[in-house]
């Protein structure tokens, strides 16, 4: 294309959005009708569209934190734990059998194993003196390699130690939550606390890490795992075991041997179902990927909403533009313009209606984010993706809803043009 061609483009292109902010101007109810739907829709994209990407990215880095080549051991794990008080053909979980601490310690002493990470929760009164947490507050037995699961770090005090596991004893550790609510004068570490009805000295103090899902104002209280399994009160039965392959071994040669010693230690022959099942950090992020498809088709249909009720506010406002302005189109048409540049022009127009909406949207869907980040676990990101998708959707929106006023336009005989008053 010539320069000169390229300028008469440029030149129609911006007379179109002049004329644009002319019709909003004129029109200001109609157009503002207009605005507002292309930014609900908009704005639904950009605030859906942060909060799945932020919870995504928060349970990617929960899922690698643990290792890339880490995995964990459920009794049943089919897109989630799914429980049904059902027939058993409706509760599969109902035939497996429950995993166990035998079970931990034998995948333990695997060649291609690291370490295991044990874990079972529960509900307790925990208080100090006459203070309490509540009656319900869940008390969470571990490993004492809990730490590379859970991140975070100990700023006071110790973890319990493996000799503290083998024990059974009765130590703890807390996060400040805890500490806050139950000593909010002086050093939590080496008091003792009651869980369980129990005393529990209180050996180190916890730091939340800030990610998502760690609810740093809800208190948490880990002790070892061969404790809370001898003195919790819990519903038994759905203890998971993380494991940690060795550096030197894959985490499907891993993964191998932990099957073939469960099978082996579960008696069961060739040929019959696993009971029970491993779960990596892939087909978790498949499985929560799965789930968020269900936001996806809320998010399309609210916005498609608003874009049809913008797409609807832009056929008014062309039609009255171009009824307004059928003299002018006369006589531009006997001047010898051609009917697509009198096309192109209306669809400039159009799309510069719908793009204002957008950009109104893109706004305050960016203000939603900021709102849902500042204000909530949530860490909101808004993608380049969902940028991209909100700008082409309004253009397109416009381009589609203006083609019949353009097209309509583009079509004036000249001559009856020059007649209308």
């Amino acid at each position: 294309m010539s320069a000169l061609g390229r300028g008469n483009l440029f030149s129609r292109a911006g007379e179109g959005i002049a004329l644009a902010f002319d019709a909003v101007r004129a029109n200001k109810s109609r157009a503002a009708l207009t605005i507002l739907g292309i930014a609900i829709g908009v704005m639904v994209v950009i605030a859906m569209a942060s909060m799945i990407s932020g919870i995504q990215g928060g349970v990617t880095e929960i899922v690698s934190r643990a290792g890339p080549k880490s995995f964990v051991v459920m009794r049943y794990f089919r897109d989630g734990i799914q429980i049904s008080d059902g027939t058993d053909e409706m509760s599969p979980w109902r035939r497996r059998p429950r995993l166990s601490r035998h079970e931990a310690n034998l995948l333990r002493d695997l060649p291609a194993v690291q370490d295991v990470n044990v874990r079972e929760g529960g509900i307790s009164r925990v208080s100090y003196r006459d203070r309490t947490l509540g009656d319900q507050t869940f008390v969470q037995g571990m490993d004492p390699v809990w730490l590379r699961v859970e991140g975070g770090e100990i700023i006071d005090g110790r973890n319990f130690t493996a000799v503290d596991a083998a024990a059974a004893a009765h130590v703890v550790v807390i996060n400040q939550s805890a500490a806050d609510a139950l000593f909010p004068v002086g050093d939590p570490v080496g008091k003792v606390i009651k869980i369980f009805n129990l005393p529990f000295t209180v050996v180190g103090l916890y730091q939340d890490p800030q990610e998502l899902f760690a609810d740093n104002d809800s208190p948490k209280i880990i002790i070892p795992h061969t404790t809370f399994s001898k003195v919790g009160n819990f519903d038994r039965g759905w203890i998971s075991i993380m494991v940690f392959p060795t550096e030197t071994a894959t985490q499907a040669e891993a993964m191998d041997q932990v099957t073939m010693a469960l099978r082996i230690d579960r008696g069961l022959r060739p040929g019959e179902e696993n009971t029970f099942d491993l779960v990596s950090g892939d087909r978790f992020l498949e499985s929560f990927n799965s789930m968020t498809q269900g936001f996806f088709l809320v998010m399309l249909v609210l916005s498609s909403v608003g874009l049809m009720v913008g797409g609807v506010g832009v056929v008014a406002i062309m039609m009255i533009s171009v009824t307004e302005r059928t003299r002018e189109i006369g006589v531009r048409k006997a001047l010898g313009a051609t009917r697509g540049e009198i096309l192109f022009q209306f669809l400039i127009e159009a799309a510069t209606l719908t793009l204002m909406g957008a950009v109104v949207g893109m706004i305050l869907g960016g203000l939603i984010a900021l709102a849902i980040k500042s204000f909530t676990p949530l860490p909101a990101i808004i993608p380049l993706w969902s940028i991209v998708a909100a700008l082409a959707a309004s253009a397109v929106t416009g381009v589609f809803f203006g083609l019949y006023p353009a097209n309509k336009a583009a079509r004036l005989d000249p001559v009856e043009a020059l007649r209308y008053e």
